[in-house]
C-alpha cells in the first residue's frame, strides 16, 4: 500500500523542467532592474561623477597634455580621456550593483536563493547579467556625449562598441562580485573600492598614457608600465580607443598601443575567468571581510 502510494505521489509531482534555472537568471536580473530604478541616485554617482572628472579634468589638464603623433596631428585630453571616463562609468556600476549582495545577506534574501532548488550558477549569472546590463545601458548614455567630440559611429563601429562595453561591464560585474562575496560590510566594500578597483582603473591608461621607455627611464617608470602591462583593464581601454579614433587621420594613438585582436582576446579571458571565479566562491562559506 505504502508503496502504491508513493508511485501515485510520483506520477501527480509536476516533473521538474530544464527552464528553472533560466528563470532564476530572468527574476534575479530583472530584480536587479527594479531596484536600480527605485534608486534613482544610483544614475547620478555612476554617471555624475565620471561626466564632472571629464569636464573638469580635459579643462585643466588640456593645456598641458602632449600625445605625440605623426605630424603635427594631436589628440586633445578630453579626446584622450574619454574612453577611460566610460569605462569609469562601467566600474562604479558595477560597484553599486554588486554591494547589493551585501544587502541581500543582511536581509536574508541570499540566504533563501542558496538554499532554492536552483544550480549555483543560475543564481551567479542572474546577479551578474543584471548588473552588467544596468552598465551597460549608463555607458550608451555617455557614450552618446562622444558626438561632441565629433565623433561619427558607423554602424559596425557601434556594434563593435556595444559588444566590447558588454564584455567589459560583465567582467567588471564578476570582479565585483567576487570581492563582495566576501564581505560582511559595504564599509570594507568601499575600502577595497579604493586601494583595488581605483588603482586598477587608475593604471589601465585610462587617466595617462604609460611613460615612454628608453635607457634612462627609472626603475619606477618601468615598474608602471609592467603593471599597466599586467592590468587586465589595460586592453579595454585600449580596444576602446581604437575603435574611437583608429580610423582617423588626425587623431593619432599613444605609443605601444595594443592591437585590436590582442585587446578583445585579453578582454573576453578576463570576463571569462572572473565569471568562473565567482561562480566557485559563491559555493564557499564567508566568515568576515576577505576571510
Amino acid at each position: 500500500m505504502a508503496q502504491l502510494v508513493a508511485q501515485t505521489r510520483q506520477a501527480i509531482a509536476p516533473a521538474p523542467t530544464a527552464a528553472r534555472p533560466w528563470l532564476a537568471v530572468a527574476t534575479l536580473c530583472q530584480r536587479e532592474w527594479v531596484r536600480f530604478v527605485r534608486q534613482r541616485n544610483r544614475v547620478v554617482g555612476a554617471i555624475g561623477q565620471p561626466i564632472i572628472f571629464w569636464l573638469l579634468f580635459g579643462a585643466g589638464l588640456g593645456p598641458t597634455f602632449r600625445l605625440a603623433g605623426d605630424g603635427a596631428a594631436r589628440l586633445s585630453y578630453r579626446e584622450y580621456f574619454f574612453p577611460g571616463s566610460l569605462i569609469l562609468i562601467l566600474l562604479f556600476t558595477a560597484i553599486f550593483a554588486t554591494i547589493s549582495i551585501i544587502e541581500d545577506r543582511r536581509e536574508g534574501f541570499l540566504q533563501s536563493v542558496l538554499v532554492a532548488p536552483i544550480p549555483r550558477w543560475s543564481m551567479v549569472l542572474g546577479k551578474v547579467i543584471g548588473g552588467a546590463l544596468i552598465a551597460l545601458v549608463e555607458g550608451l548614455v555617455f557614450l552618446a556625449l562622444g558626438l561632441t567630440l565629433g565623433l561619427h559611429f558607423t554602424p559596425w563601429m557601434l556594434l563593435s562598441i556595444v559588444l566590447l562595453l558588454a564584455v567589459i561591464s560583465l567582467a567588471l560585474t564578476s570582479l565585483g562580485f567576487v570581492i563582495a562575496w566576501r564581505m560582511d560590510s559595504t564599509q570594507g566594500f568601499h575600502a577595497i573600492m579604493s586601494v583595488f578597483l581605483m588603482p586598477m582603473w587608475l593604471l589601465s591608461g585610462a587617466f595617462f598614457p604609460p611613460p615612454p621607455l628608453t635607457a634612462d627611464t627609472s626603475w619606477v617608470q618601468w615598474g608602471l608600465s609592467l603593471v599597466m602591462q599586467l592590468n587586465p583593464l589595460t586592453y579595454g581601454v585600449a580596444a576602446l580607443r581604437r575603435l574611437m579614433y583608429g580610423n582617423l587621420p588626425d587623431a593619432p594613438l599613444p605609443p605601444n598601443t595594443p592591437q585590436l585582436a590582442t585587446c578583445w582576446v585579453v578582454t573576453i579571458l578576463f570576463a571569462a575567468v572572473m565569471f568562473a571565479l565567482a561562480w566557485k566562491i559563491s559555493s564557499q562559506r564567508t566568515t568576515g571581510d576577505l576571510l
